[in-house]
């Protein structure tokens, strides 16, 4: 049976001796391939240390056996090397091929920042940025919240310049179009929040008042918070979307040069369609999660339907609703809010546009809960 014949293989080998006056002559032998250890540039350094007086360095290759981009490597290490000591780099004996590469090599020079240079930002630098970077960021808020006031100013007196048919448009996609999974999540919070409620009542004989905790935690909090969520993560994110977009096509800008302003033009609608769809979408909410728990009320509890709504009637005050009313016309400014600023700040690419539809998302949803959390203290303070 016959084997194939393994190639001989040399091992790579230099040696650096003076060739009269200021000249030495590095020999390279053997296969110069990455499979092998190779010598190093820094060996070459080293045995350059004891010879001060060179001015010149010249290659020999005449028992340079195969080699690679091994020796590439380390061609281009020795003639960095040269620079730095002052040396004089002759090439000429190099193998064609080699030489070639070397010179193509060092052809194109490496481009700035090119190398990822890895440094280490203490932790105080890193707060100082995060505290700037934060206080701009409030300032922006602040200014781009002035505008909208001044904006509202304006539509009272009838001198705001926008489209009705937008207007329109963006009332459909805030209100209609938003339903179906307003609906779906807030049934499914009036379900679980009777779940909850049922499995401790029922240890006390007290189902019927999963009817009353069901219903004031909804109209107080649940469907107002929940569907300001959503709009958060479904309105909000499209408007940064749409505005960020017009960013990065220059409509905004094409806006200024005909004498439009962005925040009558674009900002102004949707901010109103929020404030008007926000209380009727709450509302719906309401409802909804009323009907989940009346679900788990009269599947699982066995109460009769007539009772359970005669629970909630009573449980449930108008003063019930209407807090919840008041918090999403809140939340609804502060999601149009946090969607149109993002949007305005959007950069000139096709990520800064994800970026702000992301950004649009994180603000929203926490100034809905922050801001839930001080009408929480407030309505406790005041006894409503």
């Amino acid at each position: 049976m016959a084997t194939a014949a393994i190639p001989d293989y040399t091992a790579p080998g230099l040696t650096l001796t003076p060739q009269g006056g200021d000249t030495l002559l590095l020999s390279l032998s053997g296969d110069w391939q990455l499979r092998s250890g190779l010598p190093t540039s820094a060996q070459v350094d080293q045995q350059l240390g004891s010879n001060p007086a060179a001015k010149r360095l010249r290659f020999d290759a005449g028992k340079l056996g195969s080699w690679d981009s091994g020796l590439l490597a380390f061609l281009v290490g020795i003639q960095d090397l040269c620079k730095t000591r002052g040396l004089t780099l002759d090439a000429g004996n190099l193998p064609e091929g080699a030489g070639r590469l070397l010179k193509l090599a060092v052809a194109v020079p490496e481009r700035q920042g090119a190398q990822r240079t890895s440094k280490r930002v203490d932790f105080l630098t890193l707060l100082g940025k995060e505290v700037i970077a934060a206080g701009r960021s409030a300032g922006e808020m602040v200014e781009f919240l002035g505008l909208a006031v001044q904006t509202f100013g304006k539509l009272m007196i009838g001198r705001a310049r926008y489209r009705r048919s937008d207007l329109i448009d963006i009332i459909y996609e805030c209100g209609a179009a938003a339903l179906p999974i307003v609906a779906l999540i807030s049934f499914l919070v009036g379900l679980i929040l009777a779940f909850v409620g049922a499995i401790q009542l029922q240890q006390f004989g007290a189902q019927i008042y999963v009817a009353d905790l069901v219903g004031i935690a909804m109209a107080r909090e649940m469907g107002a918070l929940m569907t300001a969520i959503i709009m958060s993560g479904r309105t909000g994110a499209a408007f940064a979307a749409q505005l960020g977009t017009m960013q990065v096509n220059e409509e905004i800008d094409a806006l200024s040069t005909f004498g439009l302003s962005s925040m009558e033009f674009l900002v102004l609608p949707r901010m109103i369609a929020l404030i008007v769809m926000m209380p009727l979408l709450c509302i719906f909410a309401d409802l909804m999660g009323i009907l989940g728990g009346a679900l788990v009320g009269v599947g699982m509890l066995h109460l009769s339907l007539t009772s359970y709504v005669n629970e909630t009637l009573n449980g449930v005050g108008l003063m019930d609703f209407a807090v919840g009313i008041f918090k999403s016309s809140v939340f609804g400014v502060l999601v149009a809010v946090s969607g149109c600023l993002r949007g305005i700040q959007c950069g000139r690419s096709a990520s800064a546009v994800g970026l702000a539809a992301t950004s649009a998302v994180v603000t929203g949803i926490v100034f809905i809960i922050v801001t839930d959390g001080i009408f929480a203290v407030i309505t406790a303070a005041l006894g409503i």
